[in-house]
This record gives structure tokens, sequence and C-alpha cells, in this order.
């Protein structure tokens, strides 16, 4: 008796890949074996970066509150220490939110900790 092979799952498989490669340059897209390891790698890339994408906000997020701090005669870090030894409980995205878009009210919590 012949071998018999699921050829419509494995056909499925492929199909659902290839199109998931689809966009990407030259044999990324067409080619099985390459399309799979591309999309493989892509996998882990998004993993990886979801976690990068965090540490990378945070470091904007403290450029941004050190420019602001500056502005009014203060580093970051005496800023910082200054809040927490004042008990105001403010985190790092909203903190920078005010120093971009709302520099009168990011002024009053530096007068306030002074």
């Amino acid at each position: 008796m012949p071998r018999s092979v699921n050829h419509v799952a494995s056909r499925a498989k492929r199909k659902r890949i290839l199109k998931l490669t689809r966009g990407y340059y030259g044999a990324r897209k067409n080619v099985w074996t390459v399309a799979k390891n591309t999309w493989e790698k892509g996998l882990t890339y998004a993993f990886r970066d979801r976690r990068n994408k965090k540490r990378n906000f945070r470091a904007l997020w403290i450029q941004r509150i050190n420019a602001a701090a500056r502005l009014e005669g203060m580093s970051y870090s005496r800023l910082m220490g200054a809040l927490h030894k004042n008990g105001i409980e403010i985190n790092r995205k909203v903190l920078a939110d005010l120093a971009m878009n709302h520099p009168e009210a990011f002024k009053a919590i530096v007068a306030k900790v002074k």
C-alpha cells in the first residue's frame, strides 16, 4: 500500500506562513525554507523588542525630565530625589508628559520640591 501523506494540511501550513511573509524582500517572501526561517527569526525579534520598547521609552522619559528640570535649575537626579523625599508619587511617564505638554504644571511640581 502506498504511503499516505496529508498534503492538504502541510500545504495549508506552508500557505499560512507564506501569507505572513508577504511584503518581504526577494526570496524571503516566496521560497518556503527562506520564508519560514525569516518568519521564525521575526518572532524572536518581536519577543525581544517588546521588552526593549519599555527600556527605550523609560530612557526617553528620563531625557525629557532632565531637559525640563535643567531649565528650572535642577538636575534629573536631584529632582527625583526631592520628589521621593517629599512623598510625591508621580511616575516618569506622567512627569515627562507634563514637562513636554504642560510646562507650567511641571514648574509647579519643581517649585513644590525646591
